[in-house]
């Protein structure tokens, strides 16, 4: 029974969170041959305050790229 985990920035919509499971399950159908109602996907959405890369938060990026334009 496969499991994919998979974190995102909070943000996306519901329809956008739907369409990620189904290309997750679809890849993980396809590239391994799995069955559909065995393959389960994890969505962890997280703060852009708890999200960082190289000591910046996505919080931080998003307010220096907004200040930029």
């Amino acid at each position: 029974m496969p499991l994919i985990q998979a974190s995102i920035v909070q943000g996306r919509s519901p329809e956008q969170i739907r369409a990620l499971h189904e290309a997750l399950t679809k890849a993980v159908e396809t590239s391994i041959g799995a069955s559909r109602d065995a393959i389960r996907v994890l969505i962890y959405e997280v703060p852009a305050t708890h999200w960082a890369a190289g000591g910046v938060t996505i919080e931080e990026k998003r307010k220096t790229s907004t200040s930029k334009s």
